[in-house]
């Protein structure tokens, strides 16, 4: 069984290898190849090692694991960034490795890290996703709404991308439970 834990500093080097291999496979037909490629481990690594050193916004982050005790996902969140669509609460990344995705590794993710940031006082959450992304569905399936679609520059690139949110965060632990 998976088990999701907080995220700690030693885990920045792994979760930045996540970040950047899971970016790729999920946009590998939907961001141009020139600006998926400007993604690196190294970038990756240090950001992750600034947001676990002193988080900010807010922001809480956990770590899943595999049955043998290795990272194979993670999610972050916390203030919601843009406060223009009146929620408090957002994800700010969330990824998976490939082959642990459709075996409810997100679901129980998304579980424990939806629980934290109600216990941080959040009322509400939103999640921005590219457009074209079919992840979007796994929003949807836990009972996630559309609320607004914005062209975002990637590298060289602009693309579309739709926040989707639930208004009640209460609502989406209750599902998760």
């Amino acid at each position: 069984m998976p088990e999701v834990r907080a995220a700690r500093f030693e885990d920045a080097e792994t979760i930045a290898e996540i970040h950047v291999k899971s970016w790729k496979s999920t946009y590998k037909d939907l961001i141009d190849e020139r600006d998926l490629s400007n993604t690196t481990v190294e970038h990756r690594i240090a950001l992750w090692e600034t947001v676990l050193r002193t988080p900010v916004n807010g922001q809480i982050a956990y770590v899943i694991e595999n049955d043998h005790g290795e990272v194979v996902g993670f999610v972050s969140g916390g203030k919601e960034r843009t406060k223009n669509y009146g929620f408090d609460g957002e994800i700010y990344a969330i990824y998976l490795l490939d082959e642990y995705q459709g075996k409810g590794y997100g679901k129980e993710m998304l579980r424990v890290f939806s629980n934290g940031m109600l216990e941080a006082g959040y009322q509400s959450l939103l999640v921005w996703v590219l457009t074209n992304n079919p992840s979007s569905q796994f929003y949807i399936k836990y009972g996630a709404d559309p609320v607004e679609a914005e062209r975002v520059t990637i590298g060289q690139g602009t693309y579309e991308e739709t926040a989707y949110g639930w208004s009640e965060l209460k609502s989406l632990t209750d599902r998760l439970a």
